[in-house]
């Protein structure tokens, strides 16, 4: 994850994602395409929406793979245990 990103931020992405809240999660996400972190809860974040080819375009960006997982709320825990290691 690149330092420039203040992890807090992403956690609450996350926070947001899991409670259901995804224009939240979605808009604290949108704008940060250059950390690797942040693309991949936004490709989990499409995958939930369920639009396959824009999750697919970030999970090619964060260096994740769309069949990590097939259920995206584990995937949001699993990003949630690397964010809060």
């Amino acid at each position: 994850m690149a330092t420039s990103v203040d992890r807090t931020v992403l956690i609450r992405a996350v926070k947001l994602a899991i409670a259901g809240d995804w224009h939240g999660a979605h808009g604290l996400v949108d704008d940060i395409g250059t950390d690797t972190t942040a693309c991949w809860i936004h490709a989990c974040l499409h995958k939930l929406e369920g639009d396959e080819a824009n999750a697919r375009y970030w999970y090619r960006r964060s260096g994740q793979f769309y069949e990590s997982y097939a259920d995206p709320r584990v995937e949001l825990a699993a990003i949630m245990a690397a964010l809060t290691y």
